[in-house]
């Protein structure tokens, strides 16, 4: 199957985005939304409506440094977006938002350890939360990269919550999920004191997840 082309790209983004609020895991314009393109990233503008965003309007820009391509400005979280490009070559599309159960919990500065089985989808046995650092800053794009170490997910703290994947599709997927647990964690807090797998148990998890899914996805 071919990669697909520049055009198909910039309208999967749109779709994604508004996937993304439909979903409830974003309201407003407040996520982002990025995929790599050969040497480039294709990205979300700043502050445009999903509803009214047109395919011209993704920017365009290089993995190496440089300017952005586009008649409107980059999203402001580009740095972070490009840091973890650069970071990790397996990485193809990156999703950022702030929902509200993944958000609650990075302003609580407390990730999600392992109290359900899916948590290896995001490549290991807990979600951490990346450092707090002004939005659309060098540090954040650091923080970010940091604890995105062997993962594709995490939380931002006092922030977001973010998720990445080699396809859009997966990273998407991989953000409602991380939203699904998030919710169902601060629910089993309320409840009582949430029951951890052990490291086998996750270990035998993580193993199984890479083949979820249909072959092709």
């Amino acid at each position: 199957m071919s990669a697909p082309d520049e055009a198909t790209l910039r309208g999967a983004i749109i779709a994604a985005c508004r996937d993304m609020n439909a979903a409830g895991v974003n309201h407003g314009t407040s996520g982002n939304i990025s995929v790599r393109f050969g040497d480039r990233m294709l990205i979300t503008p700043s502050a445009t409506a999903y509803a009214a965003m047109t395919p011209d309007m993704i920017a365009s820009m290089p993995l190496e440094g440089g300017g952005a391509d586009g008649p409107l400005k980059p999203s402001t979280e580009w740095p972070f977006h490009l840091a973890l490009y650069r970071a990790r070559p397996d990485i193809g599309a990156i999703v950022h938002a702030h929902p509200t159960f993944a958000t609650a919990l990075s302003i609580c500065r407390r990730p999600i350890p392992p109290v359900h089985y899916m948590i290896a989808a995001f490549g290991g046995d807990s979600v951490s939360v990346a450092d707090y650092a002004l939005f659309g800053s060098t540090a954040l794009a650091e923080a970010v990269v940091r604890a995105m170490r062997d993962r594709f997910a995490c939380l931002m703290a006092n922030h977001g919550a973010l998720a990445a994947g080699d396809s859009l599709a997966t990273a998407l997927w991989r953000m409602i999920e991380l939203e699904t647990l998030a919710r169902q964690y601060g629910e089993a807090l309320r409840i009582g004191e949430p029951v951890l797998l052990s490291q086998p148990e996750m270990a035998e998890a993580v193993e199984r997840i890479r083949g979820y899914g249909q072959p092709g996805d």
